[in-house]
């Protein structure tokens, strides 16, 4: 376990008349550092925090401060200092000369804990590009290093040669690992073609990182995949059949965690993974009632959607967690269409929220007759899986059934539909 120093630069306190978002980019986003710094492993022993009206162009937080923090990190025993912040090649390459100590930056932390989560060869092809997206552009800062013999014409040094090299390799492999993921989201493609022609819908989890998405994705489809109180715990997607009154075919989906400030190369690089949003019927957005900045990751989803062009996809709100609020608070029981209150530990509202998908699929539910030849075994056996049946009985050499079913998929029967008349 790697012992560690945490630095944030955040502007200047906002007044006190702010919201609660406004102030969230200081202490908070602090704390959310040391929580992403536990689940790569690391133990957190110590941090600082600078505020100021601009940040130091040379070193963020400024040269004085940097000192501060070589003195604090080295009485600490510190093995390297990670910056809630995103560093320039300058700032990495300054800061690292003050503090003589490995330094990270927000973004090589959060690439980190991807690296250590995926496990699809989709997810790894995806975390590797979002790696080398990153290091391309800080190439830069090492070739100052290593050509300094001069300027003009017959002073360009080896280090320059190798930079270059480096350069073109790293394009090479980047322009492989787009073509192979590529090649993955086509097969997605026809995946979701496939589903959509057997009339499967999807709803899609999405949230705040640690929100409780993927408890309450087993909760719903009695599955067991990983839960844990660690950040990004689920990376590759998951998709399980999810039971509904109606009986209608659905498939859940649960997405990566987002997290506020996600660089927005990292939402490029899992643009495939999150397609899958792009194609719901429903997004299903689940939040942490109890937590103290609810607000602010509501926020941070919603930006996260909107730069994805999903925002204006069918949406509904589940206020996951209300174990943990008083038995009065008026937030443990949603009164509204849109949303719904839950808890995905004790199974609290489970049953309501499965009935506001239902609802918002806005796909009716309705009784219907059929009447099926007895040679057409095989529709009425389909029928009994996608329909609750109400009543079946033989007339004949027919088979009548009235059964509640979707809209759409009475359709798929309509060969077999009764007449009113």
């Amino acid at each position: 376990m790697e012992n560690v120093y945490l630095v944030g630069w955040a502007p200047n306190r906002a007044p006190a008349s702010a919201p609660l978002a406004a102030t969230a980019d200081g202490e908070d986003s602090l704390q959310e550092l040391a929580d992403l710094a536990a689940s790569a492993g690391a133990r957190v022993l110590g941090r600082a925090l600078q505020r100021s009206a601009h940040p130091e162009a040379a070193t963020l937080v400024g040269r004085g401060k940097l000192e501060q923090i070589r003195a604090a990190a080295r009485l600490a025993q510190a093995q390297a200092v990670i910056f809630d912040n995103d560093l320039t090649p300058t700032q990495l390459r300054n800061v690292e000369r003050i503090l003589e100590l490995k330094v990270l930056d927000r973004t090589q932390l959060i690439l980190d804990i991807f690296a250590r989560r995926a496990r699809s060869r989709e997810g790894q092809l995806q975390v590797e590009l979002a790696q080398l997206t990153y290091l391309l552009p800080r190439l830069a800062g090492q070739g100052t290093m290593l050509s300094r013999l001069g300027g003009g014409i017959g002073t360009r040094g080896p280090g320059e040669q190798e930079l270059e090299f480096d350069r073109r390799r790293i394009r090479a492999r980047i322009r492989k690992l787009q073509e192979d993921i590529e090649h993955i989201r086509s097969g997605r493609a026809l995946h979701r073609a496939h589903r959509a022609e057997r009339g499967f819908l999807t709803v899609s989890l999405v949230g705040y990182t640690n929100a409780g998405k993927s408890t309450l994705f087993n909760a719903l489809t009695r599955s067991d995949i990983l839960t844990s109180g660690r950040m990004f715990s689920t990376l590759d997607p998951t998709l399980r059949r999810l039971e509904l009154d109606s009986r209608r075919p659905v498939l859940l989906s649960d997405t990566v965690g987002f997290i506020r400030r996600l660089p927005s190369h990292l939402a490029t690089a899992f643009r495939a993974t999150l397609e899958e949003l792009e194609e719901a019927d429903l997004i299903v957005h689940v939040i942490d009632v109890s937590h103290p900045l609810q607000g602010a990751h509501e926020e941070a989803v919603e930006k996260i959607l909107a730069s994805l062009g999903v925002a204006a996809r069918p949406r509904l709100r589940v206020w996951n967690k209300i174990d943990r609020l008083e038995a009065a608070d008026p937030r443990r029981h949603s009164r509204d269409p849109s949303s719904a209150a839950v808890s995905a530990l004790t199974g609290e509202g489970l049953d309501e929220l499965r009935a506001r998908i239902d609802e918002r699929l806005g796909d009716p539910v309705i009784e219907a007759d059929f009447e099926f030849p007895c040679t057409a075994g095989e529709a009425v056996a389909r029928l009994h899986r996608v329909a609750t049946v109400l009543s079946e009985r033989f007339d004949d050499e027919r088979v009548c059934v009235r059964a509640r079913i979707s809209s759409s998929i009475r359709e798929q029967f309509h060969t077999y539909l009764r007449s009113s008349a």
